[in-house]
Parts: structure tokens; sequence; C-alpha cells
């Protein structure tokens, strides 16, 4: 198994600007896209418990680029898990481009912090990540010595 989740995409015109670049908002906006795709394929009791009263905020989110991608390169975005409290769940992702050869090369890396909350849009309050949103990251924790420890409890998993 891959150390890391991975999402498929190919660039297409809509990504990009007048001169063939893409947008800035689209990494963003692929980052969420494999954060729901994760859920789907791993975590579908979790998907159910959002239709619920859980809601995952996306605290904070940014994106550091390394090379230009355009119309029809393909990405394969990498999520690994890189911390986890008993609230919140920050994410690492690669963003690679897959060349015809089978060659790759790391364009973009990101990151994003989740916090769960549960209760009405007036009133929610920090909530604890779902156990089934633990156990299906564990397979994608980026390894510190081995572990991913929560730090807030200092447990590993």
């Amino acid at each position: 198994m891959q150390p890391y989740y991975e999402y498929r995409h190919l660039v297409g015109f809509e990504d990009t600007n007048l001169v063939g670049n893409v947008y800035y908002v689209n990494y963003l906006r692929w980052q969420g896209r494999c954060r729901e795709m994760f859920l789907r394929d791993h975590a579908p009791d979790v998907l159910a418990d959002v239709q619920g009263d859980l809601k995952l905020f996306t605290l904070k989110v940014d994106c550091e680029f390394f090379a230009e991608i355009t119309a029809f390169d393909e990405l394969s975005i990498r999520m690994r898990l890189d911390d986890l409290t008993q609230t919140q769940v920050a994410f690492s992702f690669d963003y690679v481009r897959v060349r015809q050869d089978g060659t790759e090369d790391l364009v973009a890396r990101g990151q994003q912090r989740i916090a769960c909350m549960r209760g009405p849009n007036n009133d929610t309050r920090p909530a604890r990540v779902p156990e089934a949103l633990r156990t299906a990251l564990a397979p994608y924790a980026a390894r510190h010595g081995g572990q991913l420890v929560d730090t807030t409890s200092g447990a590993t998993t």
C-alpha cells in the first residue's frame, strides 16, 4: 500500500488562465476534492455524519509552487496525515506531475488543517475527530520515528 492517498486529476482549460497557467485557487480546490474522495473511499460513515451535525471546518490552507503546470498535465495529488489532535487534523499534499513516460516531478506542496465541530450553525462547538476517520487516516500518517503522535494525548497510532 502507498504511504499516501492519491487523487488523480487531468488539468483542463477551465483550470488555467489566459496564458495557460493553472489558477492558484485550483490547487486549493484539489486539496478539498482529494479530502472528499478520501472520505468517500475510506470513511463513508464520516460522510453520513457530515449529513448530520458534524462539520469539518477548514482552518488553514496553503500551497507552495515549484514548477508551472498547464492544460492536459496529469497530476497525482497525494495526501498524507501530518498531525492529529483530539479535535483537529492536519494534512500535507504533494502535487506530482505524471508524464506519459512514467517519470514524475513534484510541482507543488500544500498543507491543510481542519477542525471537527458539532451542533447547529449558530451554536457549533469543538468535537472529537470521529473514530472512523482516525482509523481510516492511520495508514496515511507521515511517520515520525515510525509512529504518528497524537499531540494532545501523547498517544501513538
